[in-house]
């Protein structure tokens, strides 16, 4: 157990505020306007690649492939990679706003005495866990292999699940607007896949409890 003045707890607390304020940056949206100022680190005083104007590449890293995924790759393959992520992303912030919100004690009728985090696995009745296995995977076949092609409508983007149903709008908009809202997600479902990481880890690490606030 570590004490409040043990130095390895002084070095996590470190570790997660830097954390912290390196997710709190992702949050915000991306401006390829000339107001930023002279000493903004812009896109293109990064690192570069062959998909370096495309959304997603923006400050402070600009087009981050450190794994070279997309070497070699044409369009297509960049189109589904880029899927992935925000598929990725969306599912991470349902996670951290799942797990901080059972972590709290908001339950389900009927779920009262399930625990928070890792402990849920093992008390979940194998009933539970067989209609998640089986929703995930009507989920994912409805939406192979191209997302979103429902009812004659031909999505912008791998990822749009509009339908022809949800629109809130979205046709009205400008091109910069749409990409400035789907830069926003992108981010947010980068901040939100370490979020949960770091949640999954200190739940193991033992200490979970003195970085949230509350207790479930």
């Amino acid at each position: 157990e570590f004490s409040h003045h043990h130095p390895k707890t002084n070095m996590y607390k470190l570790a997660i505020s830097t954390l912290l304020v390196g997710s709190a940056a992702a949050f915000a949206p991306s401006s390829q306007s000339a107001r930023a100022s002279s000493t903004s680190l812009a896109a293109a005083d990064v690192v570069k690649g062959p998909y370096e104007a495309e959304l997603g590449a923006q400050a402070p890293l600009g087009f981050f492939d450190p794994f070279g995924m997309t070497a070699g790759q044409d369009k297509e393959k960049f189109e589904h990679l880029r899927w992935v992520e925000l598929k990725h992303g969306r599912i991470a912030m349902l996670a951290v706003v799942g797990y901080l919100v059972t972590y709290a004690g908001v339950r389900f009728p009927g779920a009262e005495n399930i625990p928070a985090g890792f402990a849920a696995l093992d008390a979940l009745p194998g009933q539970v866990v067989a209609q998640m296995g089986f929703t995930l995977f009507l989920m994912e076949a409805a939406n192979s292999p191209t997302p979103g092609t429902y009812n004659n409508f031909t999505p912008e983007f791998q990822g749009d699940f509009r339908n022809g149903a949800l629109d809130f709008g979205w046709d009205s908009k400008s091109d910069e607007w749409k990409k400035k809202k789907r830069a926003i997600e992108l981010n947010n479902g980068r901040a939100a896949q370490m979020g949960i990481l770091g949640l999954m880890v200190h739940e193991k690490m033992g200490n979970i409890a003195e970085i949230l606030p509350f207790q479930n």
